[in-house]
């Protein structure tokens, strides 16, 4: 008989811990805000400085998109042949990150 109670006691117990485990299930909603720094701007807008600067690293590359922030510097998305990148420039042509 005491091992008969013994076992419901032990049984029951391990149930309590599983329930206890268990996750709760809550709805959260999260929304990010992704800011970029950078304006688009025409290829046009360029400076000359930058576009020589970039055929010069880069003889043959294609300008696809040009975007500048406050600080003046420029991100270039590129392509040379079937290749794309992004690289950064000041607006002296000065590289910053490629």
């Amino acid at each position: 008989m005491k091992k008969l109670i013994l076992s419901a006691v032990i049984l029951l117990g391990t149930m309590s811990i599983h329930a206890n485990v268990l996750p709760v299930s809550e709805d959260v909603k999260t929304t990010v805000n992704i800011q970029s720094e950078y304006t688009e701007v025409t290829v046009d807008a360029v400076p000359a400085a930058v576009k020589t600067a970039l055929q010069t690293a880069y003889p043959g590359a294609k300008l696809d998109k040009a975007f500048v922030n406050d600080k003046k510097e420029y991100k270039l998305e590129i392509s040379v042949g079937d290749q794309k990148a992004t690289v950064y420039s000041d607006v002296n042509g000065n590289w910053l990150k490629i």
